[in-house]
């Protein structure tokens, strides 16, 4: 049974206990609200978190579930395909028409109806926004670009025209600012009402690094970099230039002749590098990595080598809001803090990264392992972990999953980063993926089935095999298949 309980629960898990209850099959489930399917009146339906089926479609079309209590109707006949915007109940907010909306995942307060060759904007209450134009295109979080009689003019989300301007194309805002090529085909970047901020007699591509601009040369197609008073900060001969778009954003890495020099904001400096490839660490250093060797080092701001290009791998953490820099060569393991100095002991090894601790495997015990006083608590009646392969490591992958471990019973569990059990011991086997999948099979009794990190069952252990398919995994039982898709785990350790 499904109640309010649901919101202790994950959505995945939700899902899995409507169509229990129901007898249908609810495919997806967030916000309060799941889509549900009868198969045998072939109809799908909207179900909230009781369980209750609040309102069910004809057979011929579907329903899309956009946020919360709001819904998108399709209806087909023959060739005519119609839409809505509906509630939970099917009272329609936006009517049934033959039209089509856009509705990007960031926007829960507009969306753009398209119908026969004209585009129009409604808020999710069904109020017209913005009324039938040639285009409507969102300008970003909060304002739209209009086209009427060729012309593109900017909408703020209320339906206001911002100015009399009128733009060449529909632009797209970051940060409140957008590039442009003006009326006199200059390059231009505007402010969030049209107005004129920078204007520029160079040909700027990007402003993704600003107040630094990137320029190309359209004849030779080099590029360059100026400031927004077009100062000059390196000619125009540069094959690549690539600001850094995730972290502190501190450096932009300009290339040439397959060296690399780096470009530090704060004081506004070029530092020319003898390597190719140059990935921002911490304390302003950086791996180098020879496509040659496949081998990582590490060399500081003016490119001195600090650490010798040997390593398999190198990643920078944070732990305990600190800074250290992870160095792995075969069974060789370091953790270096901002001194590059190693706090593990010869023959450490790392099984799991966390924002406030490691797991550390020393003299064949495990350990809970604290970076600011390098104290080391034993992981009691744990035999093995299983290693998560460095590859996991990425942008999206900041941290560890928790940890698949064999206790001395030879049984299979799993801890949570401070060492908690999460999923008992209770198993002959579990498998998690490499790739950050919330689902784990379990093998119980020789069968298999399939739970979440948070320990909700997602089937019942009966499958003789499983198989791994990418979005997918499917399980097999007496020539019977059951298919369980992939939900996204992205380091959701507030959930665990």
């Amino acid at each position: 049974m499904c109640s309010t309980v649901c919101i202790a629960q994950t959505n995945q898990y939700t899902k899995v206990l409507l169509s229990k209850k129901t007898g249908k099959e609810v495919s997806s489930y967030s916000d309060g609200f799941g889509i549900a399917y009868d198969p045998v009146s072939k109809k799908q339906g909207i179900v909230d978190a009781k369980g209750n089926i609040t309102f069910e479609s004809s057979n011929r079309g579907g329903i899309s579930h956009i946020f919360k209590n709001r819904f998108i109707l399709y209806s087909e006949e023959g060739d005519r395909r119609k839409s809505a915007i509906i509630d939970e109940k099917g009272n329609e907010l936006v009517p049934l028409e033959e039209q089509d909306f856009n509705t990007p995942w960031w926007s829960k307060e507009r969306i753009i109806a398209s119908r026969q060759g004209k585009e129009a904007v409604y808020d999710f209450s069904g109020k017209l926004i913005i009324p039938d134009s040639d285009k409507v295109r969102f300008a970003g979080k909060d304002a739209f670009f209009v086209l009427k009689d060729k012309k593109w003019f900017l909408y703020d989300f209320n339906g206001k025209q911002l100015s009399d301007r009128e733009f060449k194309d529909d632009y797209s805002f970051e940060n409140g600012k957008a590039l442009i090529t003006n009326e006199e085909n200059q390059r231009e970047i505007i402010g969030k009402n049209g107005q004129t901020l920078h204007k520029f007699s160079k040909n700027v591509v990007d402003i993704n690094a600003y107040p630094y601009l990137i320029t190309q040369n359209k004849a030779t197609g080099k590029y360059g970099l100026i400031d927004t008073e077009e100062n000059m900060i390196a000619d125009e001969i540069y094959s690549d230039i690539t600001p850094e778009y995730f972290d502190k954003k501190e450096y932009i890495y300009l290339r040439k002749s397959n060296k690399t020099t780096v470009f530090y904001k704060k004081d506004q400096k070029l530092y020319p590098n003898n390597f190719k490839y140059l990935y921002a660490l911490s304390n302003h250093f950086f791996r180098v990595y020879s496509d040659k060797s496949d081998q990582s080092g590490i060399v500081d701001l003016q490119g001195n080598m600090v650490v010798p290009q040997e390593y398999d791998f190198i990643k920078n953490f944070t732990v305990s809001g600190k800074d250290f820099i992870y160095l792995k060569k075969g069974n060789e393991e370091k953790l270096l803090d901002k001194e590059l100095k190693n706090i593990l002991n010869e023959g450490d090894q790392i099984v799991g990264f966390y924002p406030e601790n490691m797991i550390i495997r020393r003299q064949n015990q495990y350990y809970r392992f604290s970076v600011t006083n390098k104290t080391a608590i034993e992981l009691k009646d744990v035999r093995q972990i299983k290693n998560q392969d460095v590859e996991y490591f990425n942008i999206l992958n900041e941290y560890s999953k928790p940890l698949v471990c064999m206790n001395s019973a030879n049984l299979y569990g799993i801890l949570d980063a401070k060492g908690t059990e999460i999923v008992p011991f209770a198993y002959e086997d579990i498998i998690a993926f490499e790739n950050f999948e919330n689902e784990i099979v379990v093998k119980k009794e020789g069968k298999y089935g399939v739970l979440n990190f948070q320990n909700e069952p997602l089937t019942d252990i009966i499958y003789d095999k499983y198989t791994w398919m990418k979005e997918v995994l499917k399980l097999s039982k007496d020539k019977k298949t059951d298919l369980i898709y992939f939900t996204r785990f992205r380091n959701d350790v507030s959930e665990l």
